[in-house]
């Protein structure tokens, strides 16, 4: 859409400085020359809106997505933290009880 749009006011620039020019000639006809013109600025400030509206919406995406891995890495860290937690544990009491049991002798 935002292609279509700078590619048809570049096209009407293009007319209007060129084999338009007679037709538009603003002593002429005035309201065709403003019209015309208005059409121009029109889907030119179109495009650029879009554009800025693209890049607002790229922005946010990428905002939910750096969120996104951020609580996955939290949710898998978390998870291998209370894993190596559980089995460091249970390492250090066998070996805890084993020990005891050898000063309890």
């Amino acid at each position: 859409m935002m292609f279509a749009l700078i590619a048809t006011a570049i096209v009407l620039v293009f007319a209007g400085s060129t084999f338009l020019e007679a037709p538009l000639n603003p002593r002429e006809h005035p309201l065709g020359f403003l019209l015309f013109w208005i059409v121009c600025g029109w889907l030119t400030l179109a495009a650029l809106l879009l554009g800025i509206f693209d890049l607002l919406m790229v922005k946010l995406e990428a905002r939910k997505s750096e969120r996104s891995l951020r609580e996955k890495f939290v949710q898998s860290d978390n998870l291998e933290r209370s894993t190596t937690r559980t089995v460091g544990s249970e390492h250090a009491n066998r070996f805890g009880a084993r020990k005891q049991s050898r000063l309890g002798k």
